[in-house]
């Protein structure tokens, strides 16, 4: 009996996920947002004062903010920095969406603590998401989702404009969370 062998080792490797749009970090700069997207700017008081506004910092670079929402999240790491992926997924029971990520820029600065993170490939939507916390000089803590997203799946095309009503809700609900997080 001939057996027949391959010299040649083959590996079947998944692709990673890329990021799905080209104007990777524009959340960096909210006034000025690329042409061709829905845009969402939502913010809110959540606070007032250092401590408020470093329990608000924490709970949004932690995750915390989007799993007290009711969100699912899977993450590479227990905290946001450029180049951790993650997946954030809603829904109830096996009615869940899973939306892969990327972290492309972090904030951890005095008066501002936050992330940005954009589409992978498998996402229903192209585009980047910022949630920023700020302390303002009075004192205020504000937390701003900044987003410009447009459709990459049949069904978000479908569902038209439906979707951004839906973002906007999400970010109402996280700014919402936000608050409950740090009064708590």
């Amino acid at each position: 009996m001939t057996r027949l062998t391959n010299s040649h080792s083959h590996t079947t490797r998944t692709p990673r996920p890329s990021l799905t749009y080209r104007e990777v970090g524009a959340t960096r700069s909210p006034e000025a947002l690329p042409e061709g997207y829905h845009h969402l700017r939502h913010s809110a008081v959540v606070g007032h004062g250092r401590a408020a506004f470093e329990a608000a910092g924490t709970a949004v670079t932690t995750w915390r903010t989007h799993r007290a929402s009711g969100a699912t999240v899977r993450s590479e790491a227990v905290r946001a920095e450029p180049g951790v992926r993650l997946e954030v997924s809603a829904g109830v029971g096996r009615v869940r969406i899973g939306v892969p990520c990327e972290v492309i820029w972090t904030a951890y600065e005095e008066h501002r603590t936050g992330f940005a993170y954009g589409t992978l490939t498998g996402h229903p939507e192209q585009g980047e998401e910022s949630f920023v916390v700020e302390l303002a000089p009075d004192g205020t803590v504000r937390f701003t989702v900044t987003a410009f997203s447009r459709p990459a799946a049949w069904y978000t095309r479908l569902a038209g404009p439906l979707v951004p009503v839906l973002q906007r809700a999400y970010a109402w609900h996280l700014g919402r969370t936000l608050r409950r997080l740090v009064r708590a």
